[in-house]
């Protein structure tokens, strides 16, 4: 079962593709168990809000992903991990 991982505190620079190599540069997960990046974007103008999820083949690896980053400092800012919250539905804006 694929596990999301929200990484915040990211620095703004930061794209998909260097959010999914970082992950895969600073943990010992081998890459077949990084699955997908993606940085949140504002809707408006496009750039970084700072923060994203990184998907990883199962809970094993979420796990350690996330007791090898949490607290590290990369491109200036330390990064805050956890496991994503499931999303929760939309309200209507009536």
């Amino acid at each position: 079962m694929i596990t999301r991982l929200y990484i915040g505190n990211l620095n703004f620079a930061i794209t998909e593709a260097g959010l999914q190599e970082m992950v895969g540069r600073m943990t010992s997960l081998p890459p077949a168990h990084i699955d997908r990046a993606e940085v949140i974007r504002d809707r408006d103008t496009g750039r970084s809000r700072g923060f994203g999820f990184v998907e990883l083949a199962n809970s094993e690896a979420a796990q350690r992903a996330m007791s090898e980053l949490d607290g590290i400092e990369v491109m200036g800012r330390t990064l805050k991990v956890q496991i994503a919250k499931p999303r929760s539905p939309m309200r209507s804006r009536a």
